[in-house]
């Protein structure tokens, strides 16, 4: 992998490609427009609502923690934001997958912009883990069994080396990863259709409004809804000497398990959002349903988003 660039290079490639982007008005190879056909028919409503977590569901909250410890919003005794469930926005879906057995399995994920308007961000421990990862495939704003904006089909999964290295808790640092999607069976990549976020790099750790959204693994509906809750970050620094790290920490209530890989966001100057994090990092998300946590992105994540937009084989 190239060496970490700044963060100014983000504008600059995102300046110097646009030009060679691809139209989006027709699918240029039919293999795969057939594969997001498929991909397409394959993800029906009652599918999708049968899918599980790509890991197992945050425990239930347990009792009163002490102050600043894990599982703790924080030391100032705040009460935890309410999430409530909403239609979703259009940036923000669910990758789904059918694993070795067969099993359906979901994690969420932001589209982000690019120069080839194709690139997703996620949580690394969604996909990291060897497992066949079959009709691997991105609904953006997966609501109510809908597919609103269709069907993309994934053609690249790049996560740091550290992260495979290390595992999940080893590596929590580095749990995030940049996903390339093919385009929809129209030949339309995903950003043209959905819109993207900016991606930030060392946007600090105190941010008072951030918005954080999570698709739960489990609901009283048949077809589940995503979950949308406003709160503030600060830093947490881990005790756990097997997850070092420094993390963003959100108290938000209610984000279960399948919230792995939701956005946080915070508002851009030009009134659309910024990317800051995703749900994952401590303890892959954190350990009760209350307090989510992300991996801090820095330039090693920006080396994946460049990895990406040129195409280099992905770590393995």
């Amino acid at each position: 992998m190239r060496r970490p660039l700044a963060a100014t290079a983000l504008a600059a490639l995102l300046l110097g490609l646009t030009a060679l982007s691809p139209g989006g008005t027709a699918a240029a190879d039919p293999g795969q427009r057939a594969l997001a056909v498929a991909a397409d028919a394959y993800w029906t409503a009652d599918r999708m609502a049968a899918a599980l977590p790509a890991e197992a569901v945050r425990r239930a909250a347990a009792g009163p923690s002490a102050p600043g410890s894990p599982g703790t919003p924080d030391a100032r005794k705040a009460p935890v934001p309410p999430s409530h469930p909403f239609d979703g926005l259009p940036q923000v879906g669910t990758f789904f997958w059918t694993d070795g057995q067969g099993q359906g399995r979901f994690c969420g994920g932001t589209v982000v912009r690019s120069p080839y308007r194709n690139l997703v961000v996620s949580a690394a421990h969604c996909l990291r883990r060897p497992d066949p990862k079959r009709r691997l495939s991105f609904v953006p704003q997966y609501h109510d069994g809908l597919k609103p904006h269709g069907v993309f089909p994934v053609e690249a999964i790049y996560i740091d080396q550290r992260y495979y290295d290390l595992g999940t808790d080893g590596g929590a640092r580095w749990d995030y990863t940049v996903v390339r999607l093919g385009d929809r069976s129209d030949g339309i990549p995903v950003e043209r259709v959905t819109g993207g976020f900016d991606l930030a790099f060392h946007p600090g750790y105190r941010h008072a409004d951030v918005r954080l959204i999570g698709y739960p693994g489990n609901s009283d509906a048949k077809y589940p809804k995503p979950l949308d809750c406003r709160s503030a970050t600060r830093r947490y620094t881990s005790t756990d000497p097997k997850a070092p790290g420094d993390f963003l920490e959100i108290p938000c209530a209610g984000y279960v398990g399948g919230t792995s890989g939701g956005p946080f966001l915070i508002r851009s100057g030009t009134g659309g959002y910024r990317l800051i994090g995703v749900i994952g990092g401590y303890h892959t998300g954190g350990d009760t349903p209350d307090v989510s946590y992300s991996s801090y992105f820095t330039e090693d994540l920006l080396d994946l988003y460049v990895d990406a937009v040129h195409g280099e084989p992905p770590a393995g």
